[in-house]
C-alpha cells in the first residue's frame, strides 16, 4: 500500500468518525486517555513529577494527584477527537462553539506594521487554534509546525490545519522565512513551551525551576522588532474560549546576552500565568525540565 492509499484511508477514517455524535467521540477519547494513563508509566511519572513540583499545595493527597493526572491524560487524548469532530464543520458552524476575547490587543499590535508573533503553549485544544485564529478577522496568518515523519499523516494534517486560511510553515530554514513574513506584517503563531537543548537555549525560571528554553524567539524579535501578543485557548462547558492578552514589551538593555535572557524570561512568565488559569488542560506529560543546568549535573555527579 503506497502513501496515497494510506492517506485516503486515514481521511476516510477521520471523515466517518467525525460524523459520530460528539458525546460518542467524548466517550472514546476518555477511554483512550484512561488506557494511555494505565499503560504509559514513563509519561505518567513525568506528569506526576511535573505537577507536584509546579503546583505545590494544590493537592491534599496522592489520590487527588492521580485523579488530576488522569484528567490530564483524558484532556490530551480529547485533542485528537475534537479535531476529528471539527473536521466537517464550516467556519460559521465552529463560530457557535468559540468565544474570542481581547482581539483589540492583536489589532493594536498589527497596526504597528512590524508583524506579530502570537505566543501560545500546549494548553487546551491548541490544535483548534488554527481554526479559530482566522475568526479574529486578521489576514496573512501563519503557523509554525514540525513535519510528521509519516507522509500520509503529514498530508492530512496540513489539509486540516490550512482549511480556513491559516498557512503552515515548517521549522526547516525558519529564520529567513520569518524575517520575510514579519517584514510583510504577517501574523505568526508559535507554541513556546517545550524543552530545548543547551546549544540553542537559555535557562529561565518556569514554575520556580530552571527550564531550558529556545533562544530563537527573542533573537527574531530583537532583530525584527515584531510585536509579541500572548494567546491561549481553553475548554469550558463543551465550548472554547480564546483570549488574546496584552503585547509583551520588548526589553533592550544594551547587552545582547541579557536581551535574549530577559525577553525569553518575559515570554515564559506569561506562559506560566496562562497555564495557571486552567492547569488541568495543560500538556504536563512533556518532560519540560529534561535539560539540566551544568551546575546541577555537576552536583549530581558528586
Amino acid at each position: 500500500m503506497n502513501d496515497e492509499q494510506v492517506y485516503r484511508l486515514l481521511k476516510l477514517f477521520v471523515s466517518l468518525m467525525g460524523r459520530l455524535p460528539r458525546r460518542v467521540l467524548h466517550f472514546f477519547s476518555d477511554l483512550l486517555g484512561l488506557v494511555w494513563y494505565k499503560i504509559d508509566k514513563r509519561h505518567r511519572d513525568i506528569a506526576v513529577e511535573n505537577i507536584n513540583f509546579s503546583l505545590p499545595g494544590k493537592f491534599s493527597s496522592r489520590q487527588s494527584v492521580e485523579i488530576f493526572v488522569k484528567n490530564v491524560f483524558k484532556n490530551t487524548a480529547g485533542i485528537l477527537f475534537e479535531v476529528i469532530w471539527s473536521y466537517h464543520k464550516t467556519l460559521n458552524e465552529l463560530l457557535e462553539y468559540f468565544s474570542i476575547k481581547g482581539v483589540e490587543h492583536l489589532e493594536n499590535a498589527h497596526q504597528k506594521g512590524r508583524g506579530v508573533i502570537l505566543l501560545s503553549c500546549h494548553l487546551g485544544n491548541f490544535e483548534l487554534l488554527v481554526d479559530a485564529i482566522p475568526m479574529a478577522g486578521i489576514k496573512n496568518i501563519y503557523g509554525i509546525y514540525r513535519k510528521f515523519d509519516f507522509q500520509p499523516l503529514e498530508k492530512l494534517m496540513l489539509e486540516v490545519r490550512q482549511r480556513f486560511g491559516m498557512k503552515m510553515i515548517s521549522t526547516g530554514g525558519l529564520s529567513r522565512k520569518l524575517d520575510d513574513l514579519l517584514n510583510d506584517n504577517g501574523v505568526i503563531g508559535t507554541l513556546f513551551d517545550q524543552n530545548a537543548g543547551t546549544y540553542n537555549g537559555v535557562f529561565v525560571d518556569f514554575f520556580s525551576r530552571p527550564a531550558c528554553t529556545k533562544n530563537s524567539l527573542a533573537k527574531i524579535v530583537l532583530r525584527t522588532k515584531a510585536s509579541v501578543v500572548p494567546m491561549f485557548i481553553m475548554k469550558k462547558h463543551n465550548k472554547y474560549i480564546i483570549e488574546f492578552l496584552k503585547e509583551i514589551p520588548l526589553e533592550e538593555t544594551g547587552c545582547p546576552i541579557k536581551n535574549i535572557e530577559n525577553n525569553t524570561q518575559n515570554y515564559v512568565k506569561v506562559i506560566e500565568s496562562m497555564i495557571k488559569i486552567c492547569p488541568e488542560q495543560y500538556f504536563w506529560v512533556h518532560n519540560r525540565w529534561k535539560t539540566k543546568p551544568y551546575s546541577m549535573l555537576k552536583g549530581h555527579r558528586n
